[in-house]
């Protein structure tokens, strides 16, 4: 079983969201129908732009903190080493 830390933005790329799941599909799927409430619900933070793949819990976990404490500029520059459009990765995945 696989473990992913994911990054979404909304659609004017101005907010970032940061998250982990083991069902990287359904979970983007949820966030895409608002089935999660709060901050991606309120933001309309739908767009997949960025994803790691981590064969332990404890890896991406720490991973995922690691992220969320970094500047919006190195966020920024992680993403663009894998998707500088900032495209919707989601058909990618499904």
């Amino acid at each position: 079983m696989y473990f992913y830390v994911y990054i979404l933005m909304n659609h004017k790329r101005n907010v970032v969201y940061i998250g982990i799941t083991r069902n990287l599909v359904k979970r983007v799927w949820e966030h895409k129908q608002d089935l999660v409430e709060g901050f991606t619900a309120t933001y309309k933070v739908h767009t997949l732009v960025y994803f790691e793949v981590f064969e332990d819990p404890q890896s991406a976990i720490q991973r995922e903190k690691q992220l969320k404490k970094w500047s919006r500029q190195k966020k920024n520059a992680l993403i663009a080493t894998i998707n500088p459009t900032l495209k919707d990765l989601y058909p990618s995945i499904i």
